[in-house]
């Protein structure tokens, strides 16, 4: 939305092809449509989907972007689906420190050569251009890419996968290269446990409480812990690296942190001010806060 403000455009989203008919029928005046192949939810866009897509946008002279952040290399590697380009897209970009890449952290555009210069014009503009010293990192980067590491990660993430299933069931949400406990579920989990039953914080916050706990007790970081949140509230596994689960001790291991967290997060739902300290310190959970400066 931000970004479209920026260049004076209006932002319409839609969510399947019935949305984007209507949509391109509605609007007068589409100038681009993005594509985004693995959401936020790490639900992944069907191929007979982007294509029907770019054949509409096409057929009404619009402009495609490919935003594939992770679909780039998940798709072809995983899905046996096309690469960016391939798709008919006339730019796409993604990133470069995840999903089988090593970093840097940064976002390769690639496209049409006249496009690509007008956006990279303008991210000098905003002073978001990648700065010449990370080249040679990013051509080493795309160097050792193999599609067999992102095989490999989502097999591994499977695996962490059915392991949670065996202690949360139904409650584990998954998709076709992740495992989630929606922050509902947490939420409402502990609070069976601890037989609450009024909640006495919101599901995110219960989320945030887990990966607290995980790194309390497992050293587990989360990027719920490092105040970065995705598109979801969610604990999010995705895209394990079989040396780190095989450093914790495997994917039973990982559950059973998981559920001694849980249970440990259960105990804490009656004790408000251990659960303030918790997740903003100890200060803030006492009422407390820096000293006042002195008076000039």
């Amino acid at each position: 939305i931000r970004s479209a403000r920026q260049c004076g455009a209006r932002f319409v989203e839609t969510g399947d092809i019935a949305g984007l008919v209507a949509a391109l029928e509605r609007e007068p005046h589409v100038t681009l449509l993005v594509l985004t192949r693995l959401a936020v939810t790490y639900d992944l866009l069907p191929l007979e989907t982007a294509r029907e897509a770019v054949r509409l946008a096409r057929a009404r002279g619009v402009r495609v972007y490919v935003d594939d952040a992770g679909g780039a290399r998940v798709g072809p590697a995983v899905f046996d689906q096309p690469k960016t380009l391939e798709l008919g897209a006339d730019l796409g970009a993604t990133g470069l420190d995840k999903y089988g890449t090593v970093g840097p952290r940064l976002g390769l555009l690639a496209g049409d050569a006249s496009l690509v210069a007008a956006v990279r014009a303008r991210a000098f503009e905003f002073g978001l251009e990648a700065r010449p010293m990370l080249y040679p990192a990013v051509a080493r980067s795309l160097a050792g890419y193999r599609a067999e590491r992102v095989r490999t990660l989502v097999a591994t993430t499977r695996k962490v996968g059915e392991a949670l299933r065996g202690v949360f069931g139904a409650r584990l949400h998954v998709t076709p290269v992740t495992a989630q406990l929606r922050a509902e579920d947490v939420l409402a989990l502990a609070m069976e446990r601890a037989g609450v039953a009024t909640p006495p914080i919101v599901p995110i916050e219960a989320t945030a409480a887990l990966a607290m706990l995980l790194l309390e007790d497992y050293g587990v970081l989360t990027v719920h812990f490092a105040g970065m949140p995705p598109g979801t509230s969610s604990l999010l596994l995705k895209f394990i690296p079989p040396e780190t689960l095989e450093r914790f001790g495997g994917a039973d291991a990982l559950a059973k942190a998981v559920d001694s967290s849980l249970d440990r997060l259960a105990a804490l739902l009656r004790d408000r001010a251990a659960l303030s300290a918790l997740l903003l310190g100890a200060t803030a959970s006492s009422g407390g806060g820096a000293a006042p400066p002195p008076d000039a």
